[in-house]
């Protein structure tokens, strides 16, 4: 998966809340990080501490964290913090937060390197917690920070206080750093038509992961044979409580979901809406606190579409039209995408793939060498994977074709994943472009820049060679795809399976082209060859597929 598919958020707490200057400056070198875009920054006087909220590709957020926790030690000075919030650091606490396209183990290598980073450069003692821990008494924050900046200096003289990275030494001025990695925290409230908070409070305490008291017959509460109280569990990964809203006037279930993938948003919602009816009470809507991964979304949409017995191989945006409707999300307040969902607050407006068809050609047919073959490659690519989507969605559902739904189920959703990475690659392919030109325009005055110049423009043409090549290897599935369709699906779209099997033919062919002339400026010749061995495979398996495929659906239209 190409860098720019993959999306992590970091959450760093500076000791810092009070100063604009210094919260400005810190978060000045975050927002100078190509890439790396500044979602939110939260300071707070009473507590002296600033949260901020910055996501992007993997590299680009690595480098705005470690610039921003150089400019904090620089700035904040400890022994002289006070505030409400337990702190022992300039930089407290610096968790990773994977969003999408990668996974926590792959978050766990970004906080390692870090910590590693901060330990070795800055002489900042490190603590990696949660799911980077070393040991199981370091997962826990609160564990690590026993004692606050005040104790550190004794904890670093025990050897069980030994930091992961980084001096066992005292650093006065910048106290401890702790980095990690936890699971997305969804905020997340569902409303209710109810005038106080009675309701919402009796199903908080029913929802919360830790339950409530079970009672026996006669309403008092039922303790073990030891004495310990039993308890009614409610969801996993959810802290929960009521409260009545005046500015809404009515009351809300609210809730932190701190793992999303294990209670999602839809099974907080249909629970709640289970527990309402038996109060009495209906939901009127919910609400998303700040943003939510994309993933929520579409988990709740897919939800939805099977409760109805319908096909999930639908867009994405269908998805997360239908998720917003099924969960009221608009009930007191507008819910916009663009703004909620934190894939669409971090990408940089997907320059070529949103404009409209006649903007791309006009792009397309100008003086300026990108976008050019790749890009229309990837969109030939992605317009066979939407043909066989369609198809598939024809299908479902249709009578004569019920042997088939599970099957066109499985293709509708492939395909609409396919169709979406490779719409992403037309971008990718001309920025790749970019970074090439960009590497060609550095200095050479000096041996030394020589070099760097050409690590560089070594560095950019892999990854150019490397976009077209994904769109490659993705053509023969996709041709797969679309002789499945053209067997099995609705056959009064039988000539736009066929179109779908040309386009991923074309976006094979266009592909191997771009994949050969950027090989022609790649030193590592190696390297090259098992490119190259790569691509003639790939090429060769689309055309003997596209082949058999064209004479497949050819035969049926003639027939």
């Amino acid at each position: 998966m190409s860098e720019s598919a993959k999306l992590v958020e970091c959450v760093p707490n500076f000791s810092e809340g009070r100063d604009r200057a210094v919260i400005d400056a810190i978060t000045g070198v975050i927002a100078g990080v190509s890439g790396a875009t500044l979602l939110d920054v939260d300071p707070g006087a009473a507590t002296n501490r600033t949260v901020v909220t910055v996501a992007g590709p993997p590299e680009a957020v690595l480098e705005a964290a470690f610039l921003a926790i150089r400019k904090a030690a620089e700035l904040i000075d400890m022994r002289k913090h006070q505030g409400a919030h337990p702190r022992q650091g300039a930089t407290d606490v610096c968790p990773f937060v994977p969003i999408s396209g990668l996974s926590v183990e792959e978050c766990v290598v970004l906080a390692q390197r870090l910590g590693e980073r901060v330990g070795r450069e800055l002489a900042i003692p490190v603590y990696l917690y949660e799911a980077a821990a070393t040991r199981p008494e370091r997962r826990s924050l609160a564990d690590i920070r026993v004692g606050e900046y005040e104790a550190l200096e004794g904890k670093l003289q025990r050897p069980e206080w030994k930091p992961d990275y980084g001096p066992a030494t005292f650093n006065a001025r910048a106290g401890a750093t702790v980095i990690g990695v936890r699971p997305f925290l969804i905020a997340y409230n569902i409303n209710l038509n109810c005038p106080d908070d009675k309701i919402a409070k009796e199903i908080g305490l029913s929802i919360r992961e830790k339950g409530r008291a079970e009672r026996d017959g006669a309403g008092q509460k039922k303790r073990s044979t030891s004495g310990e109280l039993q308890r009614v569990p409610g969801l996993p990964c959810c802290r929960a409580t009521g409260w009545f809203i005046a500015e809404y006037r009515r009351a809300q279930v609210t809730m932190n979901l701190t793992d999303y993938h294990v209670t999602p948003i839809h099974v907080a919602f249909d629970r709640v809406d289970e527990l309402a009816r038996e109060h009495g009470a209906r939901i009127t809507g919910s609400e998303i606190v700040g943003l939510v991964p994309k993933e929520a979304l579409l988990l709740a949409g897919r939800h939805y579409l099977r409760k109805q017995g319908r096909s999930t191989g639908v867009s994405e945006r269908k998805l997360c039209e239908l998720a917003a409707l099924s969960l009221g999300l608009d009930d007191v307040a507008p819910f916009d995408p663009q703004q909620k969902v934190i894939e669409h607050r971090v990408a940089a407006a997907r320059r070529l793939a949103g404009l409209s068809v006649d903007g791309f050609v006009d792009e397309l047919a100008s003086d300026s060498p990108a976008p050019g073959g790749g890009s229309v490659a990837a969109l030939a690519a992605s317009m066979s994977a939407g043909l066989s989507a369609m198809v598939a969605a024809l299908t479902h559902g249709k009578k004569g074709y019920a042997e088939f739904y599970p099957l066109m189920e499985e293709v509708g959703v492939e395909a609409q994943a396919a169709k979406d990475a490779l719409l992403a690659a037309v971008d990718d392919d001309t920025a790749a472009f970019d970074r090439v030109m960009a590497a060609m325009r550095l200095p050479k005055a000096s041996e030394a820049q020589k070099a760097a110049r050409q690590a560089a423009l070594e560095a950019a043409n892999q990854d150019a060679t490397l976009v077209p090549l994904g769109v490659l290897e993705r053509c023969p599935r996709l041709l797969e795809l679309a002789a499945i369709v053209a067997e099995k699906g609705n056959q009064n779209s039988l000539s736009d399976a066929g179109v779908a099997g040309l386009a991923a033919r074309a976006g094979a062919v266009g592909a191997y082209y771009n994949v050969l002339i950027n090989l022609r400026g790649i030193e590592d010749k190696g390297w090259c060859g098992e490119i190259r061995a790569r691509a003639d495979r790939a090429l060769a398996r689309a055309e003997e597929l596209a082949a058999s495929l064209q004479t497949a659906v050819l035969a049926k239209l003639r027939a």
